[in-house]
């Protein structure tokens, strides 16, 4: 094999569209999937590429320290592209410690271990992090977008630990050498995601007739982008990005949230020949949030001008798909929401 890339978090939600599109598109790499599988990673996710030959998965906690060191020279691992995070807002501001130790103390495992291992000669590998907006802070209602330059101001315990692992990925380049590479995307949507975000939540709430819970006035605005366009620019940044560069990926595509619920909710009517509007009367307005960020939008200009990546969809064209696909895709939604596949894996792993 040309390279033996681990893909840490590759039963998630980026992370299997990532997992998917090097395997499918490089059978001179073999492509080593770590995952945990936490209550987010599934390899349901990933039944279609699980038996090609340049695959392989291995179930691990990134924390582990020597068991990443066992990873990497059981495989050879030659470069990493590192998506395992804990990722959710929400569960972040009520166990923030677990952030911490899995998204700062589990880069810092990774890192120390590629340091070990490819100390002769740090050229030859490339440890690529990816991160997100959020390590930015909040911007206001203006024409301002978050630059590649933009000052670190993480509000939530989730974005913090964010900005430590990438802060840790930048000090082992500079101390040490290391072939890094640090993307920051913004909102990701579509196949495979974890219903508890807000557009598979809201499409499966939709097709019950449950309650969609707002966030105060729904006024908060994020950029979003096709999960398959975020793996699209990981592939090119891998191959093509700068030595210890940064870039920001983003749809430049601006919703506010409850415009994207209303969009979402004439898509979701009509595939299931609803009345446009039926669903209207399910939003429901809740209570902000903590630290709840005013507004995200990427610029992702550089990306575009060094690399030549853009996002493939409009939001209105990629929730269409979206939308086509959960329902379509009935069974997975039921598993992961009852838990199902949760016990299927202790069964499997003894744990």
């Amino acid at each position: 094999m040309k390279k033996n890339i681990l893909i840490t978090g590759g039963a998630g939600f980026i992370g299997n569209h990532v997992v998917r599109l090097f395997v499918q598109k490089y059978p001179n790499y073999r492509i080593i999937n770590l995952d945990k599988l936490t209550y987010a990673g599934n390899l349901a996710n990933l039944t279609d590429i699980e038996n090609e030959p340049n695959y392989v998965f291995v179930k691990a906690d990134i924390c582990d320290f020597e068991k990443m060191l066992e990873v990497f020279k059981t495989y050879g691992v030659t470069d990493v592209i590192h998506l395992a995070a804990e990722s959710h807002v929400d569960r972040s501001i009520k166990d923030p410690f677990t952030f911490a130790q899995t998204n700062v103390m589990g880069t810092l495992s990774l890192l120390q271990a590629a340091k070990e291992l490819w100390k002769e000669d740090y050229k030859k590998h490339r440890f690529y992090h990816v991160s997100t907006d959020e390590v930015y802070g909040a911007l206001e209602f203006d024409d301002t977008l978050f630059t590649e330059t933009t000052s670190y101001d993480p509000h939530s315990p989730y974005s913090a630990s964010k900005a430590a692992s990438d802060h840790f990925v930048r000090a082992f380049h500079d101390t040490y050498g290391m072939n890094i590479v640090i993307s920051n995307c913004s909102n990701n949507y579509g196949p495979y995601q974890f219903p508890e975000k807000l557009i598979p939540l809201f499409i499966n709430n939709i097709r019950h007739g449950k309650p969609l819970p707002v966030y105060g006035k729904g006024e908060n605005v994020r950029d979003w982008l096709y999960v398959v366009d975020h793996a699209r620019a990981i592939d090119i940044i891998f191959h093509e990005g700068k030595t210890g560069d940064t870039y920001n990926v983003g749809g430049f595509n601006e919703w506010k949230n409850l415009d994207l619920i209303k969009v979402m909710i004439k898509a979701v009517d009509k595939q299931l020949g609803k009345p446009e509007g039926h669903s209207l009367n399910l939003i429901t307005f809740v209570t902000d949030r903590a630290g709840h960020d005013l507004r995200y939008a990427i610029d992702s200009r550089k990306l575009k001008n060094e690399l030549g990546w853009e996002p493939s969809l409009q939001f209105e064209e990629g929730i269409e798909l979206t939308v086509k696909w959960y329902l379509e895709n009935q069974d997975w939604l039921d598993n992961v929401t009852s838990g199902e596949y949760e016990k299927y894996y202790e069964k499997m792993y003894g744990e």
